[in-house]
Parts: structure tokens; C-alpha cells; sequence
């Protein structure tokens, strides 16, 4: 893929950089795209891989800016009686003004 607003010496455009996670059942994950000017953030790839593994593998989902060891979110499809058994260490409801109590917080699972 090239990058027709960044250009080289002689005017030819330069190469976008393109980061793929494709998961073990072969489906795209994760797809980041950077131009040539922009160099990639390494941290933040790991952080989604790290990421991508915990929500396979539990039924939680993270937050933005979340890291490794970090609260999870338990996802909406999990009800509270299967919740007790899948997270013994609790989880905090957060309130919202629906009053529905979808946004459970709780320690990461695997830690």
C-alpha cells in the first residue's frame, strides 16, 4: 500500500506500514495502518494481543487504556447467577442512568 501524501526524494510515494492479528480460527482481529511518517507503537500492539487472548478466553471485554492486570468488564451476555461461578472474586456494578446494571467490573480472571 503506498502513501501518496508522503513522498521520497525523487516524488515517489512511500509505503504505508500495515499491522495484522489474525486469530486461530483465521479471522481478522485487528487491522492498524500506518503512514510512512508515523513510526508504530509496539506497547499498544502487545496491549491489544494481550487483550484479544483475555476476552477469548474469559467473558470479559476491557475497557479503553486497559492493561495487563488491569479491571475487566464482565460482557452483558453473562448473567449474574453464571457470573457468581465464572468470577469469585466479585465484581462491582456501575451505575447508569438507564439503571440497567449491563456495566460489571471485575479483577482480571487470570490473574
Amino acid at each position: 500500500m503506498l502513501d501518496p501524501s508522503v513522498q521520497d526524494g525523487a516524488g515517489a510515494p512511500l509505503t504505508a506500514r500495515a499491522v495484522f492479528v489474525i486469530g486461530p480460527d483465521r479471522k481478522l482481529k485487528l487491522s492498524i495502518l500506518y503512514p510512512a511518517s508515523t513510526g508504530r507503537n509496539f506497547n499498544e500492539i502487545i496491549r491489544v494481543i494481550d487483550s484479544l487472548q483475555l476476552t477469548a478466553n474469559f467473558s470479559v471485554a476491557t475497557p479503553a487504556n486497559w492493561t495487563q492486570g488491569g479491571d475487566c468488564m464482565i460482557v452483558p451476555t453473562v448473567s449474574d447467577e453464571a457470573a457468581r461461578d465464572k468470577f469469585p472474586k466479585g465484581w462491582n456494578t456501575i451505575d447508569v442512568p438507564s439503571g440497567k446494571g449491563y456495566l460489571r467490573v471485575t479483577p482480571q480472571p487470570n490473574i
